[in-house]
């Protein structure tokens, strides 16, 4: 089938806006026709070149929409089915997933490119293969997608909200209530106020934390911070963070989240950690990017130093029950929500997020 779709053919430069063929789906796969897809700092990174992503590409990881189309095979999914588009896919059967931690699964990862079954679905108008991304490429009318990537939500959920639940949204929440484990009453920390930091926050409040601080460098994401339930901000560029949080907290704060991918922030998130407490990271480091911390502090305090993927959610099981969480007005999602904009506008909302203008823009269709 013909579908307009925003490919990229060389890094750091506008993606284009044309034609190109889909694939019928295969086995296990279904034909998604995509409401709405989020734009992630992860989309931005590979745009720019930073990730060895092979070329041309068809970007979007975030997506959400309705099931038009089942391949042989698919049992979970039927048409008119409202999904989720999950940025990770699983095998169901390696060790990591027989865990039950599915977003540790590299044995079901496609290759470079290709979907989960193999092949690419998506041509240009010459023919050419055009690379997939996560097994989703959901800067496009339609997607071809493995069945475990297709999440079923609720059908009364906004898809242009709750398409943010697969990736940024569930890696923010889940970090604090599945990696921090953030109990009722634990003081917690968040480190960096973007889409995913500001997502730990909401995630921490469901799970009872008090009181919940919010870190960044710019009045504005911590006015944001506070509105969302923030009981304190600091700004990092006017106060000694380590100290201020001591205080706040008598101590150090029982839990850390590290929401940059910051050496020097991930070291005040972790010297703010009281004894036997937990820092957990999950921002996306430079390559290259070392820790000063004396090794001694592990043994003589008991706090804990961990990082994780996508939150380490359960895909099939949490989001839905995020979404669930969303409409109940337990997570304002949709305060995530900058600005909804087309798709031929996708190059545009890159430049916004450079710029810092917007915590998620979302391309509705």
């Amino acid at each position: 089938m013909k579908i307009k779709a925003a490919v990229l053919y060389e890094k750091n430069k506008p993606m284009r806006i044309e034609e190109v063929t889909l694939d019928e789906p295969q086995r296990e796969e279904v034909l998604v026709k995509v409401a709405a897809v989020g734009l992630c700092h992860t989309d931005w990174h590979s745009f720019r070149g930073d990730s060895t992503n092979p070329l041309p590409i068809v970007l979007g990881h975030e997506g959400a929409g309705i099931v038009e189309k089942v391949g042989p095979g698919v049992t979970t999914l039927k048409p008119g089915d409202h999904v989720v588009l999950s940025v990770w896919w699983s095998c169901g059967k390696c060790p990591a997933c027989a865990r039950g931690k599915p977003t540790y699964c590299f044995s079901g990862r496609a290759g470079p490119g290709q979907l989960p079954s193999g092949g690419k679905r998506l041509h240009t108008k010459d023919g050419q293969d055009i690379n997939h991304y996560f097994g989703q490429s959901s800067f496009a009318e339609y997607a071809v997608v493995h069945e475990r990537t297709a999440i079923k939500v609720r059908d009364d959920a906004p898809l242009d909200v709750v398409c943010l639940l697969g990736c940024g949204a569930s890696t923010g929440i889940g970090m604090a209530i599945n990696m921090a484990e953030v109990r009722p009453g634990e003081s917690t920390v968040i480190f960096g106020c973007g889409g995913v930091g500001l997502s730990a926050l909401m995630g921490a409040k469901v799970a009872g934390g008090y009181p919940i601080i919010a870190v960044d460098l710019l009045d504005e994401k911590l006015r944001q911070a506070k509105e969302l339930g923030a009981d304190y901000t600091i700004n990092a560029s006017k106060e000694d963070v380590v100290k201020r949080i001591q205080e706040l907290t008598g101590g150090g704060a029982e839990k850390s989240l590290e929401c940059i991918g910051n050496a020097k922030a991930t070291e005040q998130a972790f010297n703010a950690t009281r004894t036997l407490g937990k820092c957990v990271l999950i921002g996306v480091y430079p390559a290259g990017s070392t820790l000063t911390i004396n090794p001694a502090v592990f043994i003589g305090t008991g706090r804990v130093l961990t990082g994780g993927l996508v939150g380490s959610i359960i895909h099939n099981i949490d989001v839905p029950r995020y979404a669930n969480l969303y409409m109940a007005g337990k997570l304002p999602l949709d305060k995530l929500v900058s600005r909804r904009i087309r798709l031929e506008d996708v190059n545009n909302g890159f430049d916004a997020m450079e710029k810092g203008e917007v915590l998620r823009s979302v391309i509705k269709f």
